[in-house]
């Protein structure tokens, strides 16, 4: 574990000391959870930014005509399915 020496302003030392308070943590780890939280985000958008660069539509629509053309399990319906299954075909055939 290494020491970290950090100038906050006031105003913004004042929030984190009262957030910390407020999740029954120190300051220490909310500044850490942040830190963790930000550089995860910022690693994942880094990741699917090179996962891109090896992406085409003709791998997409190569997968994609994989899938096959039939009715969701009444589980995973919509509630509000407001394109049939004739008018998504239609939509597929258009775009390729």
């Amino acid at each position: 574990m290494s020491a970290l020496t950090l100038r906050l302003p006031n105003s913004l030392h004042d929030h984190a000391r009262e957030l910390a308070r407020m999740e029954g943590i120190s300051i220490n780890q909310l500044v850490a959870t942040a830190l963790a939280e930000k550089m995860a985000a910022l690693l994942t958008e880094e990741y699917f930014e090179r996962r891109a660069k090896g992406a085409s539509r003709a791998k997409f629509l190569a997968a994609l005509s994989k899938v096959p053309d039939v009715e969701p399990a009444p589980h995973d319906r919509l509630k509000d399915a407001s394109l049939t299954r004739r008018s998504r075909r239609r939509r597929r055939t258009r775009r390729a």
